[in-house]
């Protein structure tokens, strides 16, 4: 396995190895994460929808415990932007977790640390960097600072918008409302309200900030509208609301930019998934006026965590910007995702594409049935969308043309 690999199925999918390890998944695991399989049978019409169980990663490719290999048209949900086990992020990871694979947090920093919080604000045009673990980490650090800055308590999020599922993300999720936030509807503050997509805006003088995706991810892998998001800016700074834009899936490169919003100059910038290159890093970033308003620390860090900045996770992520660079990522993302968006579109059934660069959405017709055709196939590819209306592709940007032409073929034979 190259990691340019075409499929290369040598068992059904699942074979009889993964089987075998998902019984033994679902024996221990909590089964509302198990139960996947159980949500996509019943969509589906079959019993038989185990997934395949990964063993090896390389590439755009994935082998899995039988043995198959598969194009993974997800990028490990968008983290392996430059590709799965890239030799120059693995190097740096091992070198640095033989070196010193911990420090503490707020209190006592690392070379690798300070090192990406200079490349972060360089490449971003913004100040201040919040580290944390995970794209929820980064959102409730923006949020979190928004109410410091603003003195304001209220948030304006949109349809369709997905921002992660802890507790203070979750209240501003605007995606399977009904599933993921009504169930923990008492445990969370009612200071968030939702506007359309896309539509009209409220008046925005009682909000701190205004939460939004410039590219939308789970929503539908969709842009908005020309001109929405800059009047939404305007908007918001006539307001003295500070504008926050989650580029946790969109941002480094994927959209053919190095960031979704383009030009713009969000108040606060959230960045995830891709920045460690499979280490679970992020990383909430502001302008001066925003996040100095936190003030100067009095001996106690009101927001942190045990594996604030890791060194592993800095040293991966240095390595990854490294590589987006050096290998001319978000051109080759804007390149082939104009191809790739092209050769979709002529798919008989396929109703629109959606999405810039390498973040597309295929809209069609039994979107959660192709999932899993393309999976016995060799590519792997989720449903996006609040009614899973569409194909979210969202591929390594190293994704050769012939894998990315090999999914067309074989989205064609689904279809």
């Amino acid at each position: 396995m190259t990691g340019d690999d075409l499929p290369l199925l040598r068992t059904a999918v699942p074979g009889p190895v993964s089987r075998a390890w998902v019984d033994r998944l679902a024996r221990h695991e909590c089964p509302a994460i198990t139960a996947r399989r159980a949500r996509r049978a019943v969509a589906i019409g079959a019993a038989d929808t185990d997934p395949i169980v990964w063993d090896e990663a390389v590439g755009a490719n994935v082998q899995d415990a039988d043995g198959n290999v598969f194009v993974d048209l997800c990028s490990g949900f968008g983290v392996a932007s430059v590709g799965h086990r890239h030799p120059a992020v693995v190097a740096a990871g091992q070198a640095q977790l033989a070196r010193l694979p911990h420090a503490m947090g707020d209190a006592f920093p690392d070379v690798r640390r300070i090192e990406l919080l200079e490349r972060l604000t360089a490449a971003t045009g913004m100040d201040r960097v919040i580290f944390g673990s995970s794209g929820s980490d980064a959102v409730e650090a923006a949020l979190k600072t928004a109410r410091v800055a603003t003195g304001r308590g209220r948030i304006l999020a949109f349809t369709g918008g997905y921002h992660g599922l802890a507790a203070a993300p979750l209240a501003a999720i605007g995606y399977h409302v009904r599933a993921f936030r009504d169930p923990f509807a008492d445990m969370l503050g009612q200071h968030v309200d939702l506007a359309p997509w896309g539509g009209d805006l409220p008046a925005l003088q009682p909000y701190a900030a205004v939460l939004v995706e410039p590219v939308q991810g789970r929503g539908g892998m969709r842009e908005p509208p020309a001109g929405w998001l800059e009047g939404l800016h305007a908007a918001a700074r006539a307001a003295g609301a500070l504008v926050i834009h989650d580029e946790i899936y969109a941002g480094l490169g994927r959209t053919g930019t190095f960031l979704a919003g383009r030009a713009l100059r969000p108040d606060l910038l959230c960045v995830g998934k891709a920045l460690g290159g499979g280490f679970p890093i992020s990383a909430c970033l502001g302008t001066s006026a925003a996040m100095d308003a936190w003030g100067a620390s009095t001996g106690e860090a009101i927001h942190t965590q045990t594996f604030l900045g890791n060194p592993v996770g800095c040293a991966m992520a240095l390595a990854v910007l490294d590589v987006i660079e050096r290998e001319g990522l978000v051109a080759r993302a804007a390149t082939e995702g104009a191809w790739f968006a092209d050769a979709l579109a002529g798919v008989p059934g396929v109703r629109a594409i959606t999405g810039r660069g390498l973040m597309l959405g295929v809209h069609l017709d039994d979107s959660l049935g192709v999932t899993r055709r393309m999976l016995e196939r060799g590519y792997i590819v989720l449903p996006c969308g609040e009614r899973a209306e569409a194909l979210g592709l969202t591929p390594p940007l190293t994704t050769s043309r012939a894998q990315l032409a090999g999914a067309v073929a074989a989205l064609k034979e689904c279809v």
